[in-house]
Formats: C-alpha cells, sequence, structure tokens
C-alpha cells in the first residue's frame, strides 16, 4: 500500500482483525453484487468506501423516481439510467482507485457461469425468487461464498450460504426452488426505507469479513429482523442432505 492507501484506510488498520493484511486482502479481491437497488446500494458503497480492490455490478433495471425513497446510490439526476451504471458513478466518487464494472443485464446461469470463476464473494440484493435461485445454484456448482439479503415491508433476513464449507447449508436447502413461494415487490408491499440500508450494511460487513477471513460469519444462521420494533432474532439452520441443488453436487 502506498501512503495515501495507508491514510485512507487508517481505521481500518487500527483493528487488530484486519490490519495491513487484511486490507491488502480487500484491495485485491473482487466481489460480486448482484442487484443494484436498495440492498445493492449500500452493499456497493460499503465495500468501495473499505477498499475493495474490484466490484461487479449487475442489473438490468433502471432508476426510477419511487427508487429515490430508499435506493441511495441513485440521485434525481440519473432517473432514467441504468441501474449498475448509477453505482458506478457513485462508486467512482466514493473511491476512484476501486475497478468498478456495470453489467447492465439480468443475472441469467449463463452471465453467472461467465462472471463466478473470477470472483471471490457474491452478495445477493436481488428481490426475486427466480434470481435467488439462479445466483445460489451457481455459487454452489462454483464454490463461491454468498451473502444473501432481502427486505420487505418492516421485515428483513440475511444469512451466508458457503459452499466451501462440507455442512454449511445454501439457500436452497431453506428454500427449495420447488416449492411455490409467492414474490412480494416493495411496488405492492411497501418497505420501510431504512430497513434496506440496514440490510445491506450488513451483507457488506459479512462479505468484508469473507474476504478478510476474520470473524464468525452468518454461516449456518439466518438472521430476521423486524424493525417495528428493531428485534433481531438469530435461528440456526442446517443444510438439508436432500437439497435439490447442494446435495447432488457435495454429496
Amino acid at each position: 500500500m502506498d501512503d495515501r492507501q495507508l491514510l485512507r484506510y487508517a481505521r481500518h488498520l487500527m483493528l487488530d482483525d484486519i490490519g495491513v493484511e487484511g486490507q491488502r486482502r480487500l484491495l485485491d479481491a473482487h466481489a460480486l453484487v448482484i442487484g443494484a437497488g436498495g440492498l445493492g446500494s449500500p452493499a456497493a458503497m460499503y465495500l468501495a468506501t473499505s477498499g475493495v480492490g474490484r466490484l461487479t455490478v449487475v442489473d438490468h433495471d433502471t432508476v426510477d423516481l419511487t427508487n429515490l425513497q430508499r435506493q441511495i446510490a441513485h440521485a434525481s439526476s440519473r432517473l432514467g439510467q441504468p441501474k449498475a451504471e448509477s453505482v458506478r458513478s457513485t462508486v467512482a466518487a466514493l473511491n476512484a482507485e476501486v475497478q468498478c464494472r456495470a453489467v447492465v443485464r439480468r443475472a441469467d446461469p449463463g452471465l453467472l457461469d461467465d462472471l463466478l470463476p473470477s470472483v471471490d464473494v457474491v452478495l445477493d440484493c436481488c428481490d426475486n425468487f427466480r434470481t435467488r435461485h439462479a445466483v445460489n445454484a451457481a455459487c454452489v456448482k462454483h464454490r463461491k461464498p454468498l451473502v444473501s439479503g432481502a427486505a420487505i415491508g418492516w421485515d428483513a433476513q440475511i444469512a451466508v450460504y458457503d459452499s466451501r464449507a462440507p455442512e454449511a447449508p445454501c439457500y436452497a436447502c431453506l428454500f427449495p426452488p420447488e416449492a411455490d413461494y409467492e414474490d412480494v415487490a416493495c411496488s405492492t408491499m411497501g418497505v420501510f426505507a431504512p430497513l434496506v440500508g440496514i440490510v445491506g450494511s450488513v451483507q457488506a460487513a459479512e462479505a468484508l469479513k469473507l474476504l478478510i477471513g476474520t470473524g464468525e460469519p452468518l454461516s449456518g444462521r439466518l438472521l430476521m429482523l423486524d424493525a417495528r420494533r428493531m428485534g433481531w432474532e438469530d435461528l440456526r439452520v442446517a443444510r438439508n442432505a436432500k437439497c435439490s441443488v447442494c446435495a447432488t453436487v457435495r454429496g
């Protein structure tokens, strides 16, 4: 690290669990953020300010006026712009040293197979089960740790699914793709604005811990938040030996 980086990341360097070596790991890391909305905005911003060297942000949508209530990476001047490119502009303004790539596409299996081999951690910040299951399947296939978040109304959940660990569950162990889950959207259910900021920030924190190799990740745990009473519930979750996604890959 040069003198400017030593100054920029000084508050990280003071932490025994990070220090110079941990910060170097971040500078050399590549994080993939799926979704550039309410969760992806704070997640990408904190990854960038923390010094993650490369970010790839995937989102097919454009910035709409209704997004500005909670999607803090965007601005009124960017209405109509692709969200992924808007996040890239915000990241550049926060930390020009970060290489941020915007991919204006849906995160389908083909794209994920192209992207995942080069990344170190994946953050699922999307808003629908179809994409979540595609991301999870790709992470299991490529053995990449997945930090998953979801928020609607006043309620949220966060978990880490790390298929590198033999006994760790994947997303499909908890939410099987063959089950009939109904997508709920902010456009019909609403969402408390700070809630997505809380969840996206926790996702960034979990991703940073995984990249540095410190702390205890949320693997095998489902952290749930009721923002009405600001109450957290930490549930232990186990791998499903008959999971239709990870059982065939991990045996």
